[in-house]
């Protein structure tokens, strides 16, 4: 087909394209990525199609410009040009977009306003529509991608196009001839006509001749069609392993791990037979003798484990023949040595006698001596916690050896048999890095620390004494220490050695593992920094000399020169000073003036840290001088500004600031009842609520507000925790039923958080959730007599 640039230049040049956006303001500059595809610089053309893929088509969102730039992306690809690359960028905008809904008919509402102009996405899913002749003749186009490309754009085409769609690709599907584009039409047919597709995905997972790229196609579509999981889709899915390679040049990118999209789409079918396929599956693959396949399938059971409270128990054992296996069967040989060598570091205080150290390396060295942990099955037994139990031989066995796969072993031990992996920490902590963060805590502290060991604390006050300045463990460390609390006294030592090294951080470990007898030492020492060191430094000494004594006057100075420099740093650092002068009470009320002059102004436009910050000046006040006059419009200024984004935790924080008032911010009421709109905001605003004002507090209706929260995964946590602050033994026998629901369900209620994190937290949820339902059932029994 000739193209006639000119015209296309002209039509292009029609269109006001400054006033349409897209993903970086005005798409001013789209008619020249338009031109450039078009054009014969192949350079040029690929820059422009980048371009395009960031603007219009930004990380899977569509704008206003997407829908105007389909007609032109057409031309080009019906003139032959590019035409799968093009085909896959208006697939792209259509998959970004929405259908109509039934009553807005086949065309668009009229400009006059904009709130008669349909949304960005329904404009580019229409306008992608209105494309479809374009997108069913290239179906039969001689290029297989192309034919690929179409079949794969026709398919995001919606309930607007099935109607048109489906016909033409079901007429392809009979004669096409390559694998590829047969798993494409497939996929297509799925989405757009599930129940009309459902006979061909059951034909084409049997073995008769089907190419594999067809037969995890049909897996693949009979799953999310909601065609039974029977066991003829068992059998194909392991017969075909490993499943990513039949999926690698496949341009559908929503299931391009097909291990991994089968056990997410079955378990969310929240049926007993659906979880057990799971399993039986993942059990299969992790076993596999390919391991290309159990490296898909770990990464399947990890998902698994993060979504259903049963997948740990069940799949613990196919883990572990995967890190068996990986290890080539040496480590569980050597399980008797690790053991050994784990009780010989205990025994010495914190890396034993030579004896035992050099039989620890020898045990190790067999199994750390394998592949290593190729498959990540290592690494995963970690996330099942108290279930990876089974596993504890094999992870003692490989941590007793050198290098990453021993301290990956460690680090899952930490989490599987705490006992028995401190004392391995112990002997080789300077060479355990991931084993070290995991018991110091994980992720941002969001795990539980490493019970005390005598031969940790040792090990750790070593590297105290050896650490660097600026030293990155010291963080970690921290941590550890402060969580041991009076346990770690005997470190004392150490850490006055490095206060001067690290006099911001370690004040209040001091503060926190000091003993009595102790403390005076302690006390002369921050004493002296709070005197003596930089502004900054001298705050944290001051307020562990605070926590440690109890005497506020270093305290109560600084905090005076920090309120009269502005807080030297921020609103962070406002927030900071307001937060340890409400600490003080009464004895902070020489700061009251300085305090107020900090507050915002009330017709301030205010970014979140300044609202925090307000919160906590607000919060010190009440807590300085008694009165909650002063809080009450602070509070309610913020609690009542709904327009700025990521309010979330700020909200939170002004909610519980009013319950700590008390009846004194009864004046709340109204913004805090708005908040009950918003799921994530209902536990605190309950909670403030019942604070402030319990008579106002349907607490029948808040109740089903806190388990609507809790069931959609909104601050489940805290939903729980307010609905046994409500009172359980409160709740109707409905509610009591969705509470218990919640702590039996298999479906995890945790469903956001770090990785290696969901696990541990929907765990504590589900025995507070059992705990508070047994507690009921306890009362109701006993109150009779």
């Amino acid at each position: 087909m000739d193209f006639d640039h000119a015209l296309f230049r002209a039509d292009l040049d029609a269109l006001p394209w400054a006033s349409y956006g897209h993903a970086y303001g005005s798409a001013e500059d789209v008619p020249g990525c338009l031109r450039a595809l078009a054009g014969d610089d192949d350079a040029a053309a690929d820059e422009a199609q980048g371009e395009l893929y960031g603007s219009i088509l930004h990380q899977g969102s569509v704008y206003e410009a997407s829908a105007q730039a389909v007609p032109f992306l057409a031309r080009i690809a019906a003139a032959d040009i590019r035409t799968a690359d093009v085909l896959l960028l208006i697939g792209g905008i259509a998959e970004g977009g929405e259908d109509p809904s039934p009553e807005a008919g086949d065309r668009p509402p009229a400009r006059e306003s904009d709130e008669a102009r349909e949304s960005d996405e329904v404009a580019c899913r229409r306008a992608v529509v209105a494309q479809l002749p374009l997108l069913l003749r290239a179906l039969d186009h001689r290029d297989r991608a192309v034919r690929q490309a179409a079949a794969w754009a026709a398919g995001w085409t919606g309930a607007a196009g099935a109607d048109a769609a489906v016909p033409a690709l079901r007429d392809r599907a009979a004669v096409e001839t390559d694998p590829l584009v047969r798993a494409e039409l497939l996929s297509a047919l799925a989405q757009l006509d599930p129940e009309g597709t459902a006979r061909a995905a059951t034909e084409a997972i049997g073995p008769d001749g089907s190419p594999p790229e067809l037969r995890i196609a049909a897996l693949l579509a009979s799953a999310d069609i909601g065609l039974p999981w029977t066991p003829a889709h068992h059998e194909a899915a392991l017969a075909l392993l490993p499943l990513d390679r039949l999926v690698a040049d496949r341009f559908d990118h929503v299931r391009n791990e097909p291990l991994h999209h089968l056990t997410v789409t079955l378990l969310l079918r929240d049926t007993d037979p659906d979880r057990e396929a799971v399993f039986a599956l993942l059990d299969g693959a992790l076993r596999h003798p390919d391991p290309e396949a159990r490296t898909e399938a770990v990464w399947a059971a990890l998902t698994a484990c993060e979504l259903s409270r049963g997948a740990p128990a069940r799949l613990v054992g196919a883990l572990t023949a995967a890190a068996e296996e990986a290890d080539g069967g040496g480590a569980m040989a050597a399980a008797g040595d690790g053991r050994a060598a784990a009780s010989g570091a205990g025994a010495g205080g914190g890396g034993g006698p030579a004896g035992s150290g050099s039989d620890g390396g020898a045990a190790g060295s067999g199994a750390g001596a394998a592949s290593g942990d190729v498959s990540g099955a290592l690494s995963a037994l970690g996330r099942l916690g108290a279930y990876g139990e089974p596993a504890a031989d094999l992870l003692a066995a490989r941590a007793a050896g050198e290098g990453d796969v021993a301290d990956r072993a460690l680090e899952a031990l930490v989490t599987v048999d705490p006992v028995r992996a401190a004392p391995l920490l112990a002997r080789d902590l300077e060479n355990r890095p991931r084993a070290f963060a995991a018991a110091c805590g994980g992720p941002v502290g969001s795990l539980p620390t490493l019970p005390y060991d005598p031969a940790l604390l040792a090990a750790v006050r070593r590297r105290l004494g050896a650490m660097e300045p600026g030293s990155m463990a010291l963080p970690r460390l921290a941590a550890l220490l402060t969580a041991w609390g009076l346990d770690a006294g005997p470190a004392v030592p150490e850490l006055l050695a490095a206060l001067p090294a690290y006099p911001r951080q370690l004040p209040k470990v001091l503060a926190a593992v000091c003993p009595p007898e102790q403390r005076a030492e302690v006390a002369e020492t921050l004493r002296s920094l709070a005197r003596t060191a930089p502004a900054d430094d001298r705050f944290e000494a001051a307020r562990a000399l605070h926590q440690l004594t109890g005497d506020h006057g270093p305290l109560l100075s600084l905090l005076a020169e920090r309120l009269a420099a502005g807080a030297g740093g921020g609103d962070s650092a406002l927030r900071e000073t307001a937060t340890a002068a409400a600490a003080l009470g009464p004895a902070a009320a020489p700061l009251v003036p300085a305090l107020r002059a900090a507050l915002n102004a009330p017709e301030a436009d205010r970014n979140n840290p300044q609202m925090d910050a307000d919160i906590a000046i607000a919060v010190a006040l009440h807590r300085i001088t008694g009165e909650a006059a002063e809080t009450v419009p602070v509070l309610a200024g913020v609690l009542g500004d709904g327009d700025g984004l990521w309010r979330r935790w700020t909200f939170v924080r002004a909610a519980e600031a009013a319950a700590g008032l008390g009846p004194a911010g009864r004046p709340l009421v109204p913004v805090l009842k708005a908040l009950l709109t918003d799921p994530e905001q209902v536990p605190s605003a309950v909670l403030a609520l019942r604070a402030v004002a319990p008579d106002a507090l349907d607490t029948d209706r808040s109740a089903g507000l806190l388990l609507d929260a809790a069931e959609a995964g909104a601050a489940p946590a805290e939903a729980v925790e307010a609905l046994v602050a409500l009172g359980v033994d409160t709740l109707s026998d409905e509610h009591l039923a969705r509470l218990t629901g919640l702590g039996e369900r298999d479906l995890r209620v945790v469903r956001f958080g770090l990785s290696g994190t969901i696990e541990a937290a929907d765990d504590r949820l589900r025995a507070r959730i059992r705990t508070a339902v047994v507690g009921r059932a306890r009362t109701a029994v006993v109150s009779p007599g």
